[in-house]
């Protein structure tokens, strides 16, 4: 059940459009939402901006609880997407990903962004309770598996090739 908590916070970020002038504390609260219903948190920010310094943490973007982390998101960002959680002395979760921020058309209520995602590794299905994904959640998660398939197998070996299909499979 944890490690499914941790994904629909994951997936909650990856699927979130905001509009322009949000800043990470506001979206933090989209990967926590699951973990506090079930009395659970973790003691770490949810992303961090990444760059080309070689920087473990590169803002000046970021996703964290925190309110001084804030710099509005713009386009073109690239942000880690790594909520996880810590039950001491059994285990540790974290699902990490690449986001990259990107604009949406404009509409009426003002300039949006979205998030795309930018890694392309197979979400463990086996330590997925799937009936506790909502629809929305199991649509992106089947369009995550199917890009990941659809753009690696090209580069694999019929065994990888068969490895992956088998990581990527629809739920």
């Amino acid at each position: 059940m944890h490690f499914t908590l941790v994904l629909k916070g994951h997936i909650r970020v990856a699927m979130a459009k905001f509009p322009y002038g949000t800043k990470g504390f506001h979206l933090d609260t989209l990967a926590r939402l699951d973990l506090w219903a079930n009395q659970l948190n973790y003691g770490h920010g949810t992303g961090h901006g990444v760059g080309f310094f070689l920087n473990v943490h590169e803002g000046p973007q970021g996703i964290s609880p925190n309110p001084a982390v804030n710099q509005v998101f713009e386009s073109d960002m690239i942000t880690s997407n790594e909520p996880g959680l810590y039950i001491e002395g059994q285990y540790g979760i974290r699902i990490e990903n690449l986001i990259l921020s990107k604009e949406l058309s404009d509409k009426e209520g003002g300039p949006f962004l979205e998030f795309e995602t930018l890694t392309l590794f197979p979400i463990d299905l086996n330590l997925v309770d799937s009936k506790l994904l909502d629809a929305s959640e199991k649509i992106w998660l089947n369009k995550y598996h199917t890009e990941v398939y659809d753009r690696l197998s090209a580069y694999l070996n019929e065994d990888e090739r068969l490895w992956l299909q088998s990581k990527t499979f629809p739920i």
